[in-house]
């Protein structure tokens, strides 16, 4: 009787400790995983805002860099076409995105307002 009570209790545990290890490696390739989506992340964030830096330098930007207003929350810069030239055009609200990336919830509504032409020009005086 004491052995088949040894036997149980051996093969239990051995039981519980594969299980143990099977758990444990699976937390790691979890682990793993969401780290190296982190990185990526990371990564795609870093060269969209180096983009958004360097975007204008380019030479098929289309847009002269000296009517440029960098804002980068909720837009990114704010173009006065033709400023520099003494010849205001067009105000141009630009957002710059790379590859497949979309507009969050902040930026479609910006969007949808200035689409609404709820825009407004107010003077401040102190």
């Amino acid at each position: 009787m004491n052995e088949i009570i040894i036997w149980a209790v051996l093969w239990w545990v051995i039981w519980a400790l594969l299980w143990f290890m099977f758990a444990k490696i699976l937390y790691y390739k979890h682990i793993r995983k969401k780290n190296k989506r982190a990185v990526q992340q990371s990564k795609a964030v870093t060269l969209g805002y180096v983009s958004e830096q360097i975007a204008p330098l380019l030479p098929w930007f289309p847009y002269n860099y000296k009517d440029l207003m960098f804002l980068w929350k909720g837009v990114d810069y704010i173009v006065f076409d033709w400023l520099s030239s003494w010849s205001l055009k067009n105000i141009v609200f630009l957002e710059i995105k790379t590859w497949k990336s979309r507009l969050n919830t902040n930026e479609k509504q910006i969007k949808s307002t200035i689409d609404a032409r709820k825009v407004s020009y107010e003077l401040l005086r102190i």
